[in-house]
């Protein structure tokens, strides 16, 4: 029976359970109390202030409402119900002298300030605060921090929230951040001057209520007001993070992340918020043709009829998937393939992911499963660096009391957890380990893409499947690439795997699958946005739409579609990836079925329902695999995702990218030198 106390706030009654905090019950009520320390999903610092609300019957003093609970509050004469007010001459007064407080040392800079127009603090003050200040004495002045190339502080602007040190210290996994001093000396700073070592540091720029923390590659370069705003989905992992681009003019500017409880909370990984300055660097913005062993530039009718020449006179046709492809264009690729003959395949990265089996490939938990899951076994996968948001969501989990086990190469996941062992003979063992005990408890085996890319990596998703079935838990596939279940979905895959589907091909359509290397002696027609290495084999290339240029379906690793939106247009002559198959389709004399994305997307959700469920987790339904023989000579099982920053065409192509890579690997040298 759940703990309901009644509060009247403001003259208005509501029913909330007892431990709410009085910030919490009064945005309940529909009433917005000012703050700058409190923060949902952190712990409570209780420092600012400015949340002070009247306790009625209380001390003669305004309490802090994020720091007081319901069920503290004494009833009124005769059992009323407690009376809270955030109106009164009392409150106002000492919000007032809050923000006369916090504005003694803060510098003028809101002229300057990549904060300005988008400021918790200059918002308040307009709301809460007054027009003077009786403070006469010098500012103080604080020497800023570096923190690697992503946050520019400037520590002077600093009220000392301290949301930055609990970001990082709870949910990042890291301790680099505290304060130091007490009073006037007290300072946010870092440990030993450091820079900050964690794929999720960017958020601490926008949990700053103020300029004291903002982005470094952005700084200067607009304001909030010159940005137009598109709400999207991210696609540098398979998580599929709800953001934010911002653009002006044809550029985007910044990627923010937006609200999803269901998969990313409110955090985004570095990787995917700073990944823009890859978008406009090595596009391909003009069809080229290789003649002499070199590549030409070419119009549009001539690459198409080229292409159309070529896939006519196959022998044997074969198509792939990229990691970065919306499912409309595998969608579209796969009719336009396999009606000339030929075989369309995703897996580019070699995992034995079996077709049709929606409960192998993806799973049967949620994202949100993690939360109040209490054991959680990882096989094969590093979600540090294949996907960092994930990776804090478990993290949470074991803060909450979660045992966390894993089988494959020694990681450091931010979190304590249990290494069973690196390889087959360790999954093996599960089975009849204690954790493969029957567990009364919800809990969830992930597997990642690591496991699965041997040849037996059928039989070790079928020893994880069984894993799962006998520990009651639920299981959840954790992809590294965001267009592989969308494409997994749509049924882009050929018999015996990408090896099969290679082999003996005369011709290859390349689709932007940048990973893979190529047969020699094969013409290769790539479809892609960048000059990656793709394009590098290519002998003739289509320049097509990244991500953000282009409307499409992606479908989460847990099975999620989603809608990405269009926020900018693409460079020069390169179109979005299903006109270019659709041209080619009639350049071929076999014209698909439709001339616009909404066709297209009607004819892929006749074939896929589900796929219309936009955001909504479809059940799927348990096919459980054989538990066939692992072949222990094969290794350890590890991650897919080597270089955490250079994963995709775009990733490469980022400037900043290569900076945070090659820190990254001085880092791990280091380390080792140390050692």
């Amino acid at each position: 029976m759940s703990d309901l106390r009644k509060v009247s706030i403001d003259g208005k009654v509501i029913e909330v359970p007892g431990a709410m905090t009085l910030i919490q019950a009064c945005e309940t009520a529909g009433i917005e109390i000012p703050r700058f320390c409190y923060h949902e999903r952190l712990s409570i610092a209780g420092n600012c202030r400015m949340c002070l609300v009247e306790v009625v019957g209380g001390p003669p003093k305004p309490a802090a409402s994020c720091a007081m609970q319901v069920k503290d509050l004494r009833p009124g004469p005769e059992g009323a119900p407690p009376q809270v007010r955030t109106n009164s001459p009392m409150v106002k007064k000492a919000r007032e002298g809050v923000m006369e407080f916090l504005l003694i040392n803060h510098p003028l800079d809101c002229p300057i300030c990549d904060q300005g127009g988008e400021c918790d603090l200059q918002d308040q003050a307009m709301a809460y605060g007054v027009d003077f200040s009786r403070f006469r004495e010098p500012k103080r002045a604080v020497e800023d921090l570096d923190l690697g190339p992503l946050v520019e502080t400037h520590m002077t602007r600093c009220i000392s929230c301290t949301r930055c040190v609990r970001f990082t210290t709870e949910v990042a996994g890291i301790s680099q951040m505290g304060q130091t001093g007490r009073g006037e000396d007290a300072e946010i700073t870092s440990y030993l001057a450091e820079t900050l070592d964690s794929n999720l540091q960017g958020n601490i720029i926008d949990l700053c209520p103020v300029g004291a923390l903002v982005s470094k590659p952005y700084a200067f370069n607009a304001r909030p007001w010159e940005l137009t705003k598109t709400e999207t989905i991210d696609v540098m992992d398979a998580l599929g993070s709800s953001i934010r681009v911002d653009t002006k003019g044809r550029k985007v500017m910044r990627i923010l992340p937006r609200n999803h409880d269901g998969t990313n909370e409110e955090w985004l990984s570095d990787k995917a918020r700073f990944v823009w300055d890859g978008l406009s660097r090595q596009r391909l913005d003009s069809p080229y043709i290789r003649e002499n062993g070199k590549l030409r530039r070419a119009d549009w009718p001539e690459a198409l009829a080229a292409a159309a020449s070529a896939i006519g006179g196959a022998q044997k046709l074969a198509g792939l998937v990229g990691d970065l492809a919306p499912t409309e264009a595998a969608f579209a690729l796969k009719q336009l393939v396999e009606g000339q003959g030929g075989v369309v395949e995703c897996r580019t990265d070699g995992a034995k992911l079996p077709a049709g089996n929606r409960s192998a490939y993806v799973g049967t938990a949620r994202v949100e499963d993690l939360d109040t899951a209490r054991h959680i076994m990882l096989v094969g996968t590093n979600p540090a660096v294949e996907a960092p948001v994930l990776n804090a969501r478990i993290r949470k989990a074991w803060l909450a009391g979660a045992n966390v086990g894993h089988v494959g190469k020694a990681a450091e996941l931010t979190y304590e957890h249990h290494h069973a062992g690196t390889g087959r003979k360790a999954l093996a063992d599960l089975l009849g380990h204690e954790f493969g005990a029957v567990l009364d408890e919800p809990s969830v085996v992930v597997v990642g893409q690591g496991a699965l890319t041997g040849a037996d990596g059928e039989a070790v998703l079928g020893h994880a499947m069984a894993l799962a079935e006998r520990t009651k838990s639920k299981l959840l596939v954790l992809h590294s690439a965001a267009g592989r279940v969308g494409a997994m979905d749509v049924g882009a895959t050929a018999e015996g795997g990408v090896a099969a589907a290679l082999e003996g091909a005369d011709v290859i359509y390349n689709m932007g699958a940048d990973e893979i290397a190529l047969p020699d002696g094969a013409f290769v027609i790539y479809q892609g946005s960048h000059g990656d290495r793709g394009a590098h084999r290519a002998d003739l290339i289509l320049p097509a739409a990244a991500w953000t240029e282009e409307t499409g379906l992606f479908v989460n690793t847990e099975g999620r579609p989603q809608l990405a939106l269009r926020a900018n247009f693409a460079p020069g002559q390169a179109k979005e990836n299903w006109a270019i198959l659709r041209a080619l389709s009639a350049e071929l004399g076999a014209a698909q079925p439709w001339s616009s994305i909404a066709q297209l997307r009607q004819a892929l959700v006749a074939a896929h329902p589900h796929l219309q469920r936009i955001d909504e987790v479809a059940e799927n339904e348990w096919q459980p695999l054989p538990e066939g023989s692992l072949d222990e000579s094969l290794g350890d099982f590890e991650s897919t995702v080597a270089e955490h920053y250079l994963t995709n065409p775009v990733a490469r192509a980022s400037e900043l990218m290569g900076e945070l890579a090659g820190n990254a690997r001085a880092r791990r040298q280091s380390a080792l030198a140390a050692e």
